[in-house]
């Protein structure tokens, strides 16, 4: 079976590396497309996933956006059709449903930001659609999809793809404790149509403690990384390219995630995290804080994240989150290969 995938945004990577892996060495051929969004492209690179970039991306105007979805849809339908992939999956890409809807094929569409405006159309085409058990299917359904072809999984879309290293990542924690307070921030994600909240509202928090802890920025584009780099925040580390998760992971005392899946990634993996999202939280996110896995601080000051380095204890793995992280995976892949050509 010849399968699409369209990873468009740096999260996605993660999401099915290990699972274009698996399919690949059960035979199957995969077909990645991409787009200039974020780190996205260098960490295909990184990964070793063969890709090409189809389109790019139109920033956080509104106006742009809607004139450029059908403009990326037809590029991708140009490059596709004479490649005659069987299906096309897809985590939140936006343009993926539509185009194997042209292309005649099948396709399974996940998401579990149920904010995001992209979801109407994609929930509307997809063949069949892949969300989290804390996601309500009436959330998604009210959008004119028939319940009959949603699917819940086990967990949460990050346990997924962490399952297999959680306790690889805490042993190489314990192994070598980390020397200092490392503290890392994910800034937020300025270009994106669903947030509206403030921008580089951590800088204070920043000046005021460059001196104290050891502050590694992970920014999201160019324009970050040249505003973190500015003189004031000579103490910041920015790094040139972007790091590897296992290597963040490795070394993060504190995680401070200002919206994104790599704040629920580091909160599942037992390291103390902050979320400082701006908006209105995500039914996942809720979940996240209900299980005590992470700290929900969207005002957070000096005073405040002092306060919760001293307060540190590590936790471990969400073991419960993992277990259903590899049933999650395992129903991933048994739904693709439903789609297989008798």
């Amino acid at each position: 079976m010849k399968i699409w995938f369209d990873l468009s945004n740096s999260p996605h990577i993660n999401m099915f590396h290990d699972l274009i892996r698996d399919l690949e060495s059960d035979g199957h051929e995969v077909v990645i497309t991409s787009r200039p969004l974020a780190n996205t492209v260098e960490l295909l690179d990184q990964r070793g996933l063969k890709h090409t970039v189809v389109g790019e991306h139109y920033g956080k105007n509104f106006y742009k956006k809607v004139f450029g979805y059908p403009i990326r849809v037809m590029q991708l339908r140009k490059f596709l059709k004479p490649l005659k992939p069987d299906l096309a999956v897809s985590q939140s890409s936006f343009h993926s449903p539509l185009v194997a809807k042209l292309l005649g094929i099948p396709s399974i569409y996940t998401n579990d930001n149920e904010h995001a405006l992209g979801n109407r159309p994609s929930f509307f085409f997809a063949t069949k659609i892949l969300i989290p058990e804390n996601l309500a299917i009436e959330k998604v359904a009210r959008y004119g999809t028939s319940a009959k072809k949603i699917i819940q999984y086990p967990g949460v879309k990050e346990g997924i793809y962490l399952w297999q290293k959680g306790e690889k990542i805490q042993a190489a924690r314990n192994a070598n404790p980390v020397q200092g307070v490392q503290i890392y921030i994910r800034p937020e994600p300025q270009t994106a149509q669903y947030y509206k909240g403030k921008q580089n509202f951590l800088d204070e928090t920043i000046l005021a403690l460059q001196d104290s802890y050891h502050f590694t920025i992970l920014p999201r584009d160019a324009n970050q990384s040249r505003h973190y780099k500015q003189a004031q925040f000579s103490r910041v580390h920015v790094p040139d390219k972007p790091m590897p998760f296992d290597a963040i992971a490795e070394k993060c005392t504190i995680f401070i995630g200002a919206g994104g899946s790599m704040t629920r990634e580091m909160a599942i993996l037992g390291i103390p995290t902050i979320s400082v999202y701006q908006d209105e939280l995500l039914d996942v996110d809720q979940f996240l804080l209900s299980k005590n896995l992470m700290l929900h601080e969207p005002n957070l000051t000096p005073q405040k994240l002092t306060s919760f380095v001293q307060s540190l204890e590590n936790s471990a793995p969400a073991l419960e989150l993992m277990t259903k992280g590899k049933q999650a995976y395992q129903l991933f892949k048994d739904e693709i290969l439903k789609f297989r050509k008798s």
